[in-house]
């Protein structure tokens, strides 16, 4: 009994993981264990000296037990300390710059734009870059062989006839092309809401024309439209003014000069003062919407079985090119920089919210 004592305890503290561990404790506890077999054969002693041997071997069972226990506690903290050890992060060292992302120049001048006409209680919206000539120019005034579109360097589509989803989710049918500006979404939206409401629309537009430093063949726009009672142009100067205060600061100032829109009337080319830069910036075209506007949307509304919403009311609207905006921003010299994908110059933009 005492070398089985002695052979078991021995192994047991050179034990040297959990799973050798685990191992001498089936050999010395286990079912078929030394210990075990020692238990079963008391059956066959005398009385007197089966309860001395079972006496012995209860106390060995103990001693196993405690000594498993202990050398399970002790390996379990030595792994412990090892991965602990492994691990370990020397925080005296300098930290590993982490690459970001960032947003495109154009995107936070958009979003800087629309978060200060929603604080001014305009909804956000957007709508198709791909367009049918009713929206884009019939439903404007604009129709067809109309000297006025020759304003809007266009590009078509191939085919004379494609199905477009219109505002109410029907067909709208009629000859594509890239809408030429984002005011095909003044349509778009009146046919679709009644009044009153005030709306913003940011979207990409498209223009065949020459490009250089300022000018591009593809660009961005914010559209504004506010309709419903008694709406003037003293609400639209108010609007512009708001925008300049938000963007320049106190000492800016706005100055409307009167210009032909086929679809406002009267229309307005409004500037903004740049304090910093001491001068006035161009920044778009504004004005009354025009009643043709409203009738053609009251037509189409018609057409499609529901009632006229616009008599009655009035409205203003304006576009404003982004792109200038941001050039001003960030001290960008020429407007390509923005679509020709050099890390170099998009780099410049990590972080920046």
């Amino acid at each position: 009994m005492r070398e089985l004592e002695q052979e078991a305890l021995a192994a047991i503290r050179e034990a040297r993981d959990l799973e050798a561990l685990k191992t001498l404790k089936a050999r010395y506890l286990g079912k078929r264990g030394l210990l075990t077999q020692e238990m079963k054969a008391l059956a066959s002693l005398p009385l007197e000296e089966r309860k001395a041997k079972g006496q012995a071997l209860n106390a060995l069972k103990e001693a196993i037990e405690r000594a498993l226990e202990e050398r399970e506690k002790a390996l379990v903290e030595e792994e412990l300390r090892r991965a602990l050890e492994r691990e370990r992060q020397d925080v005296s060292l300098p930290g590993v710059e982490v690459f970001i992302g960032g947003l495109h120049p154009i995107t936070l001048m958009e979003r800087e734009l629309v978060e200060i006409f929603r604080s001014l209680g305009y909804q956000a919206v957007e709508g198709p870059e791909v367009e049918s000539e009713f929206f884009n120019f019939d439903a404007l005034n604009i129709p067809e062989h109309h000297p006025a579109r020759d304003m809007w360097d266009t590009f078509w589509l191939e085919g004379e006839e494609h199905s477009l989803p219109g505002p109410l989710g029907e067909e709208a049918r009629g000859r594509l092309l890239l809408r030429t500006h984002t005011s095909p979404m003044q349509v778009r939206y009146m046919v679709a809401h009644t009044p009153p409401f005030r709306i913003v629309v940011p979207g990409r537009v498209f223009r065949f024309e020459q490009t250089d430093a300022t000018h591009e063949a593809v660009f961005h726009q914010l559209e504004g439209l506010v309709v419903g009672k008694g709406i003037t142009m003293a609400h639209l100067k108010g609007a512009i003014y708001e925008l300049a205060q938000a963007l320049y600061g106190p000492e800016s100032r706005v100055r409307f000069q009167p210009v032909y829109f086929p679809f406002v009337e009267p229309g307005a080319q409004f500037a903004i003062w740049w304090p910093e830069g001491r001068k006035w910036l161009e920044l778009g075209g504004a004005g009354m919407v025009h009643p043709k506007v409203f009738q053609a949307v009251n037509e189409y509304r018609k057409s499609r079985g529901l009632p006229p919403a616009y008599q009655g009311v009035t409205g203003f609207a304006f576009g404003l090119g982004i792109e200038r905006l941001a050039m001003l921003r960030y001290n960008i010299p020429d407007i390509r920089y923005f679509f020709g994908g050099r890390l170099k110059f998009l780099e410049q933009f990590r972080g920046i919210l």
